[in-house]
């Protein structure tokens, strides 16, 4: 079984913000998530440089990735909104239709008496 393993040294100075940053995080990083520093290198590594050829090959990428990320928070808020608002705006319509039902189910009122059968004409039937 052959292994074909590299070491290499890193060596991070704390006087350097960057540096100093990386150094923190390697310190501070989930051991449950990330096993060895080994790994959170390689995968910083591959994800860095998969992003810096892929900007090389595509310089609007970056604005596109944050125009996305806008919209996806402007839908995220309208969503957010309507889940909040719906329901009352669903209610009141409902209010409204209810009533409006209600009006036109009312007894039709005649306007010149209380008893509509006197506000007939009933000289058509002949005496």
């Amino acid at each position: 079984m052959s292994r074909n393993i590299w070491s290499t040294n890193l060596r991070f100075n704390l006087d350097k913000d960057t540096q100093r940053r990386a150094w923190e995080y390697l310190q501070t990083m989930d051991r449950q998530v990330f096993k060895s520093y080994s790994q959170v290198i390689a995968l910083s590594l591959v994800d860095y440089f998969e992003r810096y050829y892929r900007r090389q090959d595509d310089p609007y990428l970056e604005t596109r990735e944050k125009e996305d990320q806008f919209v996806s928070r402007i839908v995220e808020a309208v969503q957010a909104s309507m889940e909040k608002t719906l329901p009352l705006f669903l209610a009141g319509c409902m209010a409204g239709t209810r009533q409006k039902e209600e009006s036109q189910t009312k007894e039709v009122t005649f306007p010149h008496s209380e008893d509509p059968e006197m506000d007939i004409d009933w000289d058509f039937l002949g005496e």
